[in-house]
């Protein structure tokens, strides 16, 4: 079995690109249906959901734009608990229909406060769409309306998820070692 390791820690293979992409695919056609009637701004959170935002977007069949932001709550394998805002939203959302297209909520501490900051901007409706959700992580009161994979409380690397920067660039997704026999 291929692994690889980063930072002396071990992972093994999880979720491979091709389920991946089909899942990517299915969320674009719901959202497709969902957003018909509107032009909806995509807010992709950097650096971790640009991989899933640049193929979710591709695969919409309608017209949407995109815009970027980042920022960082995530220190090694934990996260800090500190949200900081590094970049941030130069659009104008009032009234618009805004999706946050995110890597992975765990506590949904970054969402939360993500969300609190995009309310006083007076948005239509916020969505939210995340590629992975650890529902048995979250500290918020926050549920992703789109997402695709639900998954247990693992340190998860791959398809824009790093540690420490290293990982991102890997097509499929992996988990530590110690987690392995949950499956996605």
């Amino acid at each position: 079995m291929k692994r690889v390791t980063y930072k002396g820690l071990t992972f093994e293979p999880y979720i491979e690109r091709d389920r991946i992409s089909a899942r990517i695919k299915e969320l674009a056609a719901q959202m497709s249906e969902d957003f018909k009637d509107d032009i909806p701004l995509f807010i992709c959170v950097l650096n971790g959901a640009f991989p899933f935002a640049a193929d979710l977007f591709r695969e919409l069949d309608i017209d949407a734009e995109i815009t970027f932001i980042r920022l960082k709550s995530y220190e090694g394998t934990s996260t800090s608990g500190r949200v900081k805002e590094i970049a941030g939203l130069t659009e104008d959302i009032t009234g618009r229909r805004v999706i946050v297209v995110e890597d992975i909520i765990d506590t949904g501490n970054t969402m939360a406060k993500l969300v609190k900051d995009l309310e006083v901007r007076n948005p239509k409706s916020i969505s939210l769409a995340s590629l992975l959700y650890k529902p048995e992580s979250v500290r918020q009161d926050i549920k992703p309306d789109y997402v695709g994979f639900t998954i247990p409380s693992a340190f998860i690397i791959g398809f824009g998820l790093d540690i420490d920067g290293l990982g991102r660039n890997l097509r499929d997704i992996w988990v530590l070692s110690e987690h392995y026999d949950e499956e996605a």
